[in-house]
C-alpha cells in the first residue's frame, strides 16, 4: 500500500515574523533547526523517497531526515508554496507589512490573475498540485516522505475533497477560489507538523491525522484538525476514481 508524509517545513524566518527577501531563500530559524530534528526522530520507518520543493525552508527542514536515512532516494519537485505575490514587491517585509496585498490578491477573485514576476494563478499553482499527485502515484508501494508548504498541503487535501471531476471547475473560478480561501481558514498546520496519505490503487488517498507530537509545543491535536479530517476521511472513504495518469 502506498503511503505519503507531507510535512509542513520548521519554523522560518517569515514565519518568525522577519522581513524576507523572496520566498524561495528564506530559511529557517534556530527554533525551525530544532523543530527539523524533531520531524527525524519521528520516523519508524526508512522512507523510500524523500522530497522537498525548491524552497531552501524545506531542503533545511528534510537535512536530519536525509542524515538518518542516507539510502533514501532524494528528489525536488515542485511542491512549493502558492507563491500569489510578486517577491519583486515585496523587497524586505513581514507578513504582516504584505498583508493588505495578500487581501487584495483574494478580493479579487481572478484564477487567472499573475501578480508579476515570480508570482503564479490560482489556476497554475492548482494544476502544479494535481501533477505532484500524479507523480506521486507512479511510485507503486513506496513510503514517501514529501517536505512541502501549508497551502500547498492544504491544496492536496482540497483536491482530493472535490474529486477529479469537480476540480477542473474549481480551480478556474471565482467561486472556486473563494471556496479554497474558505478552507485554509478550515484548519491550520504547525510548523514541523505532517499528515499521512495511504491509499489501494485505484483509489483516493485516505488523510490520516495531523500529527504534532513529535514537536513538544504541540503535544496536542491542532484546534479543529481532528474533527474535520475525520469529516474528510469519511467522505472520501466512498467509492469514487482516484486522480491517477
Amino acid at each position: 500500500m502506498p503511503t505519503a508524509w507531507f510535512i509542513r517545513h520548521a519554523e522560518s524566518e517569515a514565519n518568525a515574523g522577519l522581513p524576507t527577501t523572496s520566498p524561495t531563500n528564506t530559511k529557517l530559524t534556530r527554533r525551525g533547526s530544532k523543530q527539523a530534528e524533531y520531524i527525524a526522530r519521528a520516523f519508524t520507518t526508512q522512507p523510500d523517497i524523500i522530497v522537498t520543493s525548491p524552497y531552501i525552508r524545506t531542503k533545511q527542514t528534510a537535512i536530519p531526515t536525509i542524515e538518518r536515512f542516507p539510502r533514501s532516494l532524494q528528489q525536488e519537485w515542485q511542491v512549493q508554496e502558492f507563491t500569489y505575490l510578486s517577491p519583486s514587491q515585496y523587497q524586505g517585509t513581514t507578513i504582516e507589512e504584505r498583508r493588505p496585498l495578500a487581501h487584495a490578491y483574494w478580493q479579487r477573485l481572478d484564477p487567472f490573475y499573475v501578480d508579476g514576476e515570480g508570482a503564479e494563478s490560482f489556476a497554475q499553482f492548482i494544476c502544479r498540485v494535481q501533477q505532484a499527485l500524479i507523480d506521486l502515484n507512479t511510485f507503486g508501494d513506496k513510503f514517501t516522505a514529501i517536505f512541502s508548504h501549508e497551502q500547498f498541503i492544504h491544496a492536496v487535501l482540497w483536491i482530493l475533497w472535490l474529486g477529479e471531476a469537480q476540480i477542473a471547475e474549481s480551480s478556474t473560478t471565482p467561486e472556486g477560489m473563494r471556496q479554497f480561501r474558505q478552507f485554509l481558514t478550515t484548519f491550520s498546520m504547525p510548523n514541523g507538523s505532517m499528515i499521512q496519505l495511504t491509499w489501494n490503487s485505484g483509489e483516493t488517498p485516505l488523510p490520516g491525522k495531523i500529527i504534532t507530537d513529535h514537536l513538544p509545543e504541540w503535544k496536542e491535536e491542532t484546534p479543529g484538525a481532528l474533527a474535520w479530517l475525520q469529516h474528510l476521511t469519511a467522505a472520501l472513504a466512498q467509492p469514487r476514481t482516484c486522480i491517477t495518469v
